[in-house]
């Protein structure tokens, strides 16, 4: 019995679990399966539940859980040491001002670096700290942020990139690759809500290049459903090599480049059937 927990995807039997942990009966249907489908949207208790009860689960969401937000996936990029830009982790601002008294020159970041908060993905909450006075503001913002209960933020050194990125999707054993390049060619953010131009074609050296890196992180990590940012330095050190760095991995993400959500679902279904019938 196939279970899925995807509105978009009709197993045997379908079941919705947005909004609410998994019950009792749900585990039992996950027991009585051979395989389960869930949603991008699923929390760790639905994921754990899964896992716990049936051999196969798709998408694999291990790494997800086990390396959450933007701090748990430098570690995760640290630990694997996949290639990436200098990066150092914070769970809140007391560790920050407790191991480098405030000043990030001592954390070995000189003006500007990137500052990104934990939480959102997209680009989203993601600054370019520049001056002592930015850097005072981001970490004020951070203060307030914990007293919501939001924590943990990034320092990461600055790629110039000339308002390019690469977004590597990996769908099952799919892998799409495109660049989000910014209108005027600046910038330290480059994406399609940022009205950033999708292209497909530019750089195929370089695509080809991070879809080996993307591969071979997910055979390492097994993540079978996630989008890929990573970017190359257009001011490389002398015999420094021309290697895709990775920023992070978004579980959920934009499928502009993808021909949009009508595409992705079609892309989805077609790898959930052939993860199927590979059992």
């Amino acid at each position: 019995m196939l279970l899925s927990f995807h509105p978009c995807y009709v197993g045997d039997e379908n079941r919705l679990c947005a909004g609410r942990d998994p019950d009792d009966d749900d585990r039992a249907r996950m027991r009585a399966a051979e395989a389960v489908i869930l949603p991008q949207g699923c929390r760790k208790t639905l994921f754990d539940a899964a896992v716990s009860s049936c051999p196969r689960v798709f998408p694999d969401y291990t790494a997800r859980f086990a390396w959450p937000e933007k701090t748990g996936q430098s570690r995760m990029f640290a630990h694997y040491n996949a290639p990436r830009p200098v990066t150092a982790a914070f769970d809140c601002l007391a560790d920050f001002n407790r191991q480098y008294n405030s000043d990030p020159a001592e954390a070995g970041f000189a003006f500007p670096f990137v500052f990104k908060y934990n939480g959102s993905g997209e680009g989203a909450n993601v600054w370019l700290a520049d001056t002592p006075n930015t850097l005072a503001r981001l970490l004020s913002r951070s203060a307030d942020w914990e007293k919501t209960g939001q924590f943990g933020f990034l320092l990461q050194q600055y790629i110039e990139t000339r308002g390019r990125c690469l977004r590597v999707v990996v769908v099952g054993n799919t892998l799409v690759s495109y660049w989000r390049i910014q209108p005027d060619n600046t910038g330290f953010q480059a994406s399609a809500a940022r009205g950033g131009r999708i292209d497909h074609t530019a750089d195929p050296g370089r695509r080809t290049a991070a879809e080996e890196q993307v591969l071979h992180l997910c055979r390492q990590t097994d993540i079978n459903l996630a989008g890929f940012d990573l970017i190359f330095s257009e001011n490389p050190a002398p015999n420094e090599a021309d290697t895709p760095l990775l920023l992070e991995v978004n579980y959920f993400f934009g499928r502009t480049g993808l021909g949009g959500s009508e595409a992705f679902y079609r892309l989805l279904c077609a790898e959930i059937d052939n993860w199927i019938e590979q059992a």
